[in-house]
């Protein structure tokens, strides 16, 4: 085993395995090791510049004779051990590789998990498990990784994205690395430990937070690759991360008002007559959506002139409303269309290891484009921008299918131009945002904003939107959906929603629903963006305007109304109060998305990110901070008029709607009627 120190890193070589660590950026440290000859150099999640930084190493010989060790030939040998510092934390790696993290302070952050005898006089077992493995795949230069370290009693872990589940601490989780519709892996969790972790690596993987081990697994990769910062506070730690990993731009005006969506408006004199009746009925509107299948054919990127024959006027009205348009994107091309031989030929498609190159076929015989490739990237831009953006101003966009959604998800059946799938499919959604972001810049847009159904380490830094998917019109999934826009939030991924009401499902008669929608939407009024969305049943059946099929063509129909007054005039009215109260707070929204911008702050926060010494803080999972002066207690369970609420120490606490003033360090239980979100301001700032 030899140490050597250079260009500011520690290496270690290993009989066949490299070891590096090296700092990158304020108080953190990047770790890889392979077996290959070298590193790959790519740098994944870590896109940002950071400055030169010039650690402490130590490299010192021990004494490795022990008394079981004493018979062997090599008792006589000496043992070499290595520690690196930068700022606030410092790795030690012992006489045998292993390595432990800690803080400035001397406390163990988190340590490999090793069960091998070893030459010194501590506690070990003859288990034969590696804290660092990296199996050969037989006939290539690639491995299966699994990374081990130990589990710790006190720990609590957040982040690491979107999974439905419902528990905001992940600890004793199992959480599958990979992409799904409604399921978004971001591999960056804060610990209570006072450290932050980046798995930085996309490929198919699996991680599981338990009791005995904290195990991260890679089922195909070429080398291991992690990064750590210790903060003494969770901003600490989001600040850092987001100066390594990138920032959300400032959020653009419309992002901070309501968008109205649903499935779908099918041509452009239903999704005009919507607008105008906001108008019309007084009703604040920012944004209103242009869903799927408004175009000829999937991968035309174009409107069908049939439904929508004027879009350029269509856009202009809206915007002379003061209402901007989005537009779905979809990144799937059928074999019918005009762009589909163009994008095969040049290899702008994701391929298939075996069997025919199609990868859908709900509506026709459909092909994944391969964002990972960056002329892939550069056509559809092309296409759209021509087609969208010069022939009629719009200019946001709505990045669907981003996971991708393949049926099944095979990943070891597709490649992509950075590598198999299996070593490289969650980079995916980030490419396929990139791609838009690059291209609005370079047409001289400064406020660039996508909605976007997947998101993965670093994708903030291009101005993403990530809502959490096709979730159903349940109360379940509504609680499922607070611990999701939280689990992003501490995952670096500050602009994040959900469809109000629910995806799938909804009677907009049904008085259950009814209720369900009141909930959600007043919730909603606090998350990131404010967006209205849903499939509301039952569907629509097609008619001589909208036929089935035109020119041998499946065309999507749509669900009922999904507006602020399809639902009667007693939710009508509760709704129209919160889409005014948003209005209201736009100055503090203003507040909190710049701080996001400049710092990584994210804009949903678990209640310990504003009070990190309070314990029970940590605890509280279903209420939360709306920045850093609003505390959200939503109403989440069917027929609940009131809610008890825990209130952080350190602060007093005024109750948005009684008025009433409460000393933080407490629970408290206030009334919550069907109109009422509980709501409390941090010491006595009222922002609406």
């Amino acid at each position: 085993m030899i140490f050597t120190a250079e260009n500011n890193r520690l290496t270690l070589r290993k009989g066949t395995e490299l070891l590096m660590i090296e700092p990158w950026g304020q108080d953190a440290l990047r770790v890889r090791a392979t077996r290959r000859a070298d590193f790959t150099g790519r740098d994944w999640a870590l896109m940002e510049p950071v400055p030169e930084l010039a650690p402490e190493i130590e490299i010192r010989e021990i004494d490795a004779t022990e008394p079981w060790y004493r018979d062997r030939p090599d008792r006589h040998r000496t043992a070499q051990v290595a520690r690196i510092e930068n700022g606030n934390i410092a790795a030690e790696v012992d006489e045998e590789g292993w390595i432990t993290f800690k803080n400035a302070r001397g406390d163990e952050l988190t340590r490999e998990y090793w069960r091998q005898r070893n030459r010194l006089d501590r506690y070990c077992l003859p288990l034969r498990i590696d804290g660092r493995e990296l199996t050969p795949i037989q006939g290539c230069d690639d491995y299966a990784l699994t990374a081990r370290f130990e589990a710790y009693d006190d720990e609590r872990i957040f982040g690491m994205g979107q999974y439905q589940m419902g528990r905001l601490d992940k600890k004793g989780a199992t959480l599958e690395l990979a992409h799904r519709n409604s399921q978004a892996s971001v591999p960056f969790y804060v610990s209570s430990r006072g450290y932050g972790f980046l798995w930085n690596n996309p490929a198919i993987g699996r991680c599981t937070f338990g009791t005995n081990m904290t195990e991260w697994t890679a089922r195909s990769t070429k080398e291991l690759d992690y990064w750590i910062v210790a903060g003494d506070s969770p901003a600490a730690i989001e600040e850092r991360y987001s100066a390594v990993t990138g920032r959300v731009p400032m959020m653009p005006e419309y992002g901070m008002g309501y968008w109205q969506c649903k499935l779908r408006y099918r041509d452009q004199e239903e999704l005009l007559a919507v607008a105008r009746e906001h108008v019309r009925r007084g009703y604040p509107l920012d944004v209103i959506v242009v869903d799927f299948f408004h175009w000829t054919l999937e991968g035309d990127f174009k409107f069908d002139p049939r439904c929508f024959p004027n879009p350029s006027a269509m856009v202009k009205e809206l915007r002379d409303m003061g209402v901007e348009t989005v537009v779905s994107v979809w990144p799937t091309v059928d074999s019918r269309s005009e762009n589909y031989a163009a994008m095969a030929e040049r290899g702008l498609l994701v391929r298939n290891d075996r069997g025919i190159s199609h990868q859908n076929s709900w509506v026709g015989n459909t092909t994944y484009f391969d964002a990972t490739n960056p002329e892939t990237r550069q056509f559809v831009w092309d296409a759209c921008k021509r087609n969208y953006y010069d022939a009629h101003g719009v200019r946001i966009f709505w990045l669907d299918e981003a996971e991708p959604e393949y049926g099944p998800y095979d990943f070891d059946h597709f490649r992509y131009y950075d590598g198999p799938a299996l070593q490289v499919s969650n980079e995916y959604p980030k490419c396929y945002a990139r791609g838009f972001y690059e291209g609005l810049k370079a047409a001289g847009e400064t406020d660039v904003m996508s909605l976007v159904r997947c998101a993965w380490a670093g994708s903030q830094r291009y101005g993403v939107l990530t809502w959490s998917g096709d979730i159903s019109s349940t109360w379940r999934a509504f609680r499922e959906q607070l611990q999701c826009g939280l689990s992003m939030a501490m995952a670096g991924i500050p602009w994040w929603t959900s469809d109000i009401g629910g995806f799938l499902g909804g009677m907009p008669g049904d008085p259950d629903f009814r209720e369900l929608l009141v909930r959600w939407f007043a919730w909603a009024c606090f998350c990131p963006v404010f967006r209205m969305h849903g499939e509301r049943q039952p569907w629509y059946d097609h008619d001589k305007a909208h036929p089935e099929y035109v020119d041998n063509v499946l065309q999507i129909t749509s669900g009922q109304p999904n507006e602020l007054w399809s639902f009667g005039e007693d939710v009508e009215k509760i709704l129209a109060k919160y889409l005014f109260l948003r209005e209201r707070m736009r100055p503090y929204i203003r507040e909190v998305m710049a701080e996001a911008h400049g710092t990584g702050a994210p804009v949903m926060r678990p209640l310990f990110y504003g009070f990190p010494e309070d314990i029970e803080a940590w605890k509280v999972e279903d209420a939360y901070l709306f920045g850093p002066d609003v505390l959200v207690a939503p109403v989440m369970a069917k027929g609940a008029r009131e809610r008890t609420v825990y209130l952080p120490a350190g602060a007093d606490w005024t109750d948005a709607s009684t008025g009433a003033v409460y000393s933080g360090g407490q629970r408290v239980t206030v009334p919550a009627p069907l109109d009422v979100i509980p709501l409390f301001f941090r010491d006595g700032r009222r922002v609406f």
